[in-house]
């Protein structure tokens, strides 16, 4: 995917000024920033979210999870529901279509198509959230009975259901316990290695964008000061900015 001299603007506020990056196929970039750097703005225009100019190409299908897992997921529906609800009818086997009870053979044949698409759209449940480690019972539980990373695995398993060629993800570890985070982060890792899944990784954290990313981009002010392969941008940063995201990561000493 290559995003070519990309800009949002609200009004007379510039949010993004003509960002150019490339997300490699089944690769992670990693964006990094510090709040306000215009990182979720330019997720959201990646995403059809918001309006923008400049130009987008090489992925028709993006799909975006967000940083709240509880305020991305319906409440009043399960999880098997909610993960269905993304799912492209010709990836689960099931026929989106209806027909009349009325017509010759209508009825037999509508019960006929709904089982199938039950049992299709049960089996593609089931390996979504086998793909985020999840286990097949918790399909019929609801969000507020899960954890926060397990609400935020569903929000993914959800967004892969889609068969999405970008996978935008949204500070998704910033509003979970530290040690949940890692697992969340490994996940991360484990669908790009065995989905060959192109991902857009964003967050103000440059150790954890360290942890998942094959190329970092650094944003500030809205324009994307450095990028390239991240041990390069972390070993040797060629922006003052990259050197200041990296003196405020937390050390070990002692």
């Amino acid at each position: 995917m290559i995003i070519e001299d990309l800009t949002v603007r609200f009004g007379a506020f510039t949010a993004v000024d003509r960002v150019t990056l490339e997300i490699p196929p089944g690769r992670i970039v990693g964006l990094v920033g510090e709040s306000g750097s215009g990182k979720s703005s330019l997720a959201r225009a990646v995403s059809g979210l918001v309006p923008y100019t400049g130009r987008i190409d090489g992925a028709r299908n993006v799909q975006m999870v967000f940083q709240d897992p509880y305020a991305s997921l319906d409440p009043r529906m399960t999880v098997g529901d909610s993960v269905a609800e993304g799912v492209r009818p010709d990836r689960a086997g099931w026929s989106g279509r209806r027909d009349r009870v009325g017509w010759p053979g209508g009825r037999d044949r509508a019960g006929r198509l709904g089982r199938r698409d039950r049992a299709g759209r049960g089996a593609e449940v089931e390996r979504l959230l086998g793909l985020v480690s999840l286990p097949a019972e918790l399909a019929g539980r609801y969000p507020r009975e899960l954890s926060g990373g397990q609400r935020q695995r569903v929000a993914v398993a959800r967004a892969l259901g889609a068969a999405p060629d970008l996978l935008v993800a949204d500070e998704i570890t910033s509003a979970l316990d530290v040690s949940v985070q890692g697992a969340v982060l490994n996940l991360v890792r484990s669908l790009r290695d065995e989905l060959g899944l192109s991902m857009l990784f964003i967050s103000h954290n440059l150790a954890v964008v360290r942890y998942v990313s094959d190329v970092v981009a650094v944003m500030h002010q809205g324009r994307v000061v450095e990028a390239g392969p991240t041990e390069q941008v972390v070993g040797e940063p060629a922006h003052d900015y990259t050197r200041a995201l990296l003196e405020a990561v937390p050390r070990l000493t002692g």
